[in-house]
């Protein structure tokens, strides 16, 4: 009889067949790090100009993406310690507490609303590393006390941009910072930070998911009844079209809500997410910024990468799993599937990414990024898009689905 750790054994070592993008590991990724990082002057980069090369435009710390760099800088420290032997020979954990430091005041006083939980990342990190250090609990409890008041238990969910009462909007990034109240209730023992993610993640599966699992971007409420008014968008190409990067968070978010309280429902809603997002993805792995945009229309690598790490994550929950359970207890119906698929496809969508956008002369690793198309910022590289890209490649190396690279000259 085939034995199932012998199916997860084979599994284990299918690099051979994930056709893995080289740049993933290129030596660029170290040296364009280590330019950007030189030297902390209080701002942080968010996407570039459009200048040949592209340069990185630099912000003040209080903005939603300050904490994608000193993230970044992590994962980098991360790849030394999973290949040590192939260490670059720079300090990037000294660089990025450096650059996290930056964030502290943003603690006591800071304008980015939700996403207080994208600050968190380097924090998170940190504890990682150092579960004791007192410096990055007080920034993770800090930043999820922000988001708990941001919760109105009518609507059940924590409000996303400050619209004035009684209208109350939620947008589908947000399940990305739900994270840092787990994180903050497994620290402390408040299990109401544990509740306030919960009900938000039920809500938003519930009020953002059309029937095919596609998703609106910005859900309406009426705070004072919890009534929806409307659903609708701000950054896709309309109000009923699928907005990328809102369906790679998804993906993301509901993959790593399961990982975090087990609850089956989760991890349906986001193998649904992911099979939608999957049978709009073109052969050419080019995937524009809203999937019902018309052509011509530019690209979004940032929810490229985001997907990806979606994916990968899917994949190794369900190995986790067992690949018994995976096509016995299909809730959804889905095809059946080898457990390595979804990585299958986050690779597959990492290699369309790296042909389509990877730049060496760029000070951002990849270009054809969309930060906001209505509003005209698009066809840039975004320090998020670079981040989720060295995260994928760690993410392969910690899954066992490649060996660490051999080091190559620049």
């Amino acid at each position: 009889m085939f034995s199932w750790i012998v199916a997860l054994t084979l599994l284990v070592s299918a690099s051979v067949v994930l056709g893995l993008p080289e740049n993933l590991y290129s030596p660029l990724i170290s040296s364009k790090l280590a330019a950007t990082s030189a030297t902390y002057l209080g701002k942080y980069p968010q996407y570039t100009d459009h200048a040949s090369p592209a340069q990185w435009i630099w912000f003040n710390p209080d903005g939603w993406t300050s904490g994608f760099l000193p993230a970044t800088l992590y994962e980098l420290h991360t790849r030394q310690s999973l290949c040590p032997e192939q260490s670059d020979g720079i300090d990037w954990l000294s660089r990025a507490r450096n650059w996290s430091a930056g964030l502290v005041p943003l603690e006591t006083a800071n304008h980015v609303g939700h996403d207080v939980g994208f600050l968190s990342f380097p924090f998170v990190e940190e504890l990682k590393l150092n579960p004791t250090n007192a410096g990055a609990i007080q920034a993770v409890n800090a930043f999820a006390n922000d988001l708990a008041r941001r919760f109105n238990p009518v609507v059940g969910c924590t409000r996303s941009w400050d619209s004035p009462d009684p209208d109350f909007e939620v947008i589908i990034d947000n399940m990305m910072n739900l994270d840092v109240l787990f994180v903050s209730s497994q620290l402390t023992g408040n299990t109401t930070l544990h509740d306030i993610a919960v009900s938000h993640a039920d809500k938003t599966r519930i009020n953002h998911f059309r029937p095919d699992n596609s998703t609106y971007h910005v859900v309406h409420y009426n705070s004072v009844t919890g009534a929806v008014t409307s659903r609708v968008t701000a950054q896709g190409y309309a109000n009923n079209s699928t907005w990328t990067r809102g369906q790679s968070w998804a993906i993301y978010g509901y993959a790593n809500i399961y990982h975090r309280t087990g609850f089956q429902r989760y991890l349906d809603t986001a193998r649904g997410a992911a099979n939608l997002y999957l049978s709009r993805l073109p052969a050419s792995q080019f995937l524009r910024w809203d999937f019902d945009a018309p052509a011509p229309a530019p690209a979004d690598t940032s929810s490229a990468t985001i997907a990806s790490n979606g994916l990968l994550l899917l994949s190794q929950l369900e190995r986790s799993l067992g690949m018994k359970e995976r096509l016995q207890n299909n809730s959804l119906c889905l095809p059946s599937r080898d457990l390595h698929d979804f990585a299958d496809y986050g690779t597959q969508i990492l290699q369309g990414t790296a042909n389509l956008a990877w730049s060496p002369t760029w000070q951002s690793l990849l270009s054809n990024g969309t930060v906001n198309k209505p509003a005209g910022n698009y066809l840039t590289g975004i320090v998020y898009g670079d981040y989720y890209w060295i995260k994928a490649g760690n993410e392969l190396i910690r899954q066992g689905y490649v060996a660490c690279p051999q080091l190559k000259k620049p």
